[in-house]
């Protein structure tokens, strides 16, 4: 199971709206300063991504849950979105090759068989993503915001 937390934006009729923070892959790594991964994640939108999941538990704005997804549904979708235009890259290019017999329509069967490995994994993925087993799930629940204070003696009570 693979965990995050996400916080909830609001919850109505069994339905949680959760807001997940893009989190950069490379924050801690000791060779940061000459990662060239570093300096792409920096260049990208750094993005708020929400989610709607269902919980029967009544939640309030603010509060912290643990969502989990299960390994093999996010080994799934990773197969299914790089090996389908993959696949379809190099097979079209064999079969471009085999009738035309040049470098060039090769190199136009790759691009065809690519898109179409694309728009065959943007097809399958309505039909995948809404198998229960490949929906996240809240794991656990913290406390709501305002439950837990914490005050300070003030200098001036002394």
């Amino acid at each position: 199971m693979i965990k995050e937390w996400a916080t909830v934006v609001s919850w109505q009729g069994g339905e949680a709206v959760l807001s997940c923070d893009v989190k950069a892959s490379c924050s801690s790594c000791a060779s940061r300063a000459g990662c060239g991964t570093r300096v792409l994640n920096k260049l990208g939108p750094q993005t708020t991504h929400y989610i709607t999941v269902p919980s029967e538990k009544p939640l309030t704005p603010g509060q912290k849950v643990e969502l989990g997804i299960a390994e093999s549904s996010l080994l799934g979708s990773a197969l299914l979105v790089y090996m389908s235009p993959l696949a379809g890259l190099f097979i079209m290019a064999a079969v471009f090759q085999a009738l035309f017999g040049s470098d060039i329509a090769a190199a136009c069967g790759a691009a065809l068989g690519g898109v179409g490995g694309f728009l065959l994994a943007r097809g399958f993925s309505p039909t995948l993503s809404s198998r229960e087993s490949w929906q996240p799930v809240i794991l656990s629940v913290g406390l709501p915001p305002d439950i837990l204070r914490v005050e300070t003696p003030s200098s001036e009570s002394r």
